[in-house]
């Protein structure tokens, strides 16, 4: 008898915890992918940009200058490239034909 009213005290909190989740869940109108994602950085500076691309620091200028069309901001002598339009171009047939 004991038995039974644990199982019975286990499924009241299930349907409790379950019915206040699907209540929650059903208020989320944000697109799963405009959330940030704090291991991809929303910009990544060109001293940096070695880490991301697996070359060597030294091979950054002359990556840089084969490709001029990998996307990138210029503001205020300094470069800086969007990490997702980096990543897209690098999937692109662009860059792999070269």
């Amino acid at each position: 008898m004991n038995d039974f009213f644990w199982i019975g005290i286990g499924l009241t909190a299930l349907g409790y915890f379950i019915g206040d989740g699907l209540r929650h869940f059903k208020g989320t109108a944000i697109p799963l992918d405009d959330f940030y994602d704090e291991d991809e950085p929303l910009i990544i500076k060109k001293k940096d940009l070695h880490h991301y691309l697996g070359i060597h620091k030294e091979d950054i200028d002359a990556f840089v200058a084969k490709y001029p069309s990998i996307p990138h901001i210029d503001l205020n002598g300094h470069t800086y490239f969007p990490h997702r339009k980096l990543i897209e171009w690098l999937e692109s047939e662009s860059f792999n034909k070269d």
